[in-house]
């Protein structure tokens, strides 16, 4: 018999809860964050920023659409208390003004501080919308590597995070395979994934990540039988943020009506893509990357 290599873990998309990515030097406050920051960084309009009010609400919403598009999701409104926020002021310094930023938990404490690049005093006292703009560009790269970090050593301080704990995986089963392929595949998927330190829980509510299998045949040249296998992997939002698909070319008494080491060897080479899906969307979850 054949077997086609392991072909793709896909990218795994941006999810959990925190704004990302978070880079930086948060300082000893986020080691004792037990709580992590909420899906969206709030940028009220700075009071303190030497603009207009109309020119300040302004660059309120440039910054917010600047983190966005560094993917920390931001949103420019006023602040709430349960809110992660950052805080723009500025200070004038000879012929120059200077933007700081301070990064705020719900617990009112500043996680981290960024400088600014400096804009011309003149040019800043005029408040053009081109000028706020790109001044907001240049300082969204350094604050998204600022708020990394902060997402970072939170996770890390966290003994409830992925960073810290085995990860748990809700395991749905095997559907289309035919002959005793669903229960061969999962019975062997159950054996080969606490391998790799992963724990198997029995219910959805218990898990970081739910994997599902799905098995497509199709008859093929020369009388073979071509499988293909999915493994499927969800987060707790239930958003899938991995794939692992393997195709098979077979012979028909390969997996009729046993599938025997066909599923022993799919079942492996799938729990190796699974484990290596699930690590990278921890460090996904703490670098921000």
């Amino acid at each position: 018999m054949k077997y086609a290599p392991l072909l793709a873990a896909l990218l795994l998309t941006s999810c959990g809860t925190l704004p990302e990515p978070f880079y930086g030097n948060p300082g000893p406050e986020g080691a004792r964050l037990s709580i992590p920051p909420a899906p969206v960084l709030v940028v009220p309009t700075p009071a303190n920023a030497m603009l207009s009010d109309d020119a300040a609400k302004l660059y309120a919403g440039d910054l917010a659409t600047a983190l966005a598009a560094a993917d920390v999701p931001s949103v420019a409104k006023p602040a709430t208390k349960t809110d992660w926020q950052i805080i723009t002021t500025a200070t004038l310094a000879g012929n120059n003004v200077t933007p700081h930023y301070t990064i705020t938990g719900p617990d009112g404490k500043s996680y981290g501080q960024q400088d600014g690049n400096p804009v011309p005093a003149a040019e800043w006292a005029n408040a053009s919308p081109d000028l706020l703009n790109k001044a907001a560009t240049a300082d969204a790269t350094p604050l998204s590597k600022l708020l990394a970090a902060i997402n970072a050593q939170i996770q890390q301080s966290n003994p409830n995070s992925l960073e810290n704990r085995p990860p748990r995986i809700y395991f749905t089963g095997v559907t289309g395979a035919p002959g005793d392929g669903n229960s061969a595949l999962a019975l062997n998927m159950t054996r080969d994934l606490p391998t790799f330190g992963i724990l198997l829980v029995n219910s959805v509510a218990q898990a970081d990540f739910t994997i599902n299998g799905e098995v497509k045949s199709q008859p093929d040249t020369n009388g073979q039988i071509l499988v293909e296998i999915d493994w499927m992997l969800q987060d707790a939002n239930n958003r899938k943020i991995g794939q692992i698909t393997q195709i098979h070319d077979l012979k028909p008494a390969d997996i009729t009506p046993y599938w025997g080491d066909v599923a022993a060897v799919a079942a492996t080479e799938g729990a190796n893509g699974i484990n290596e899906a699930i690590q990278n969307a921890t460090m996904h979850k703490a670098a921000g990357s």
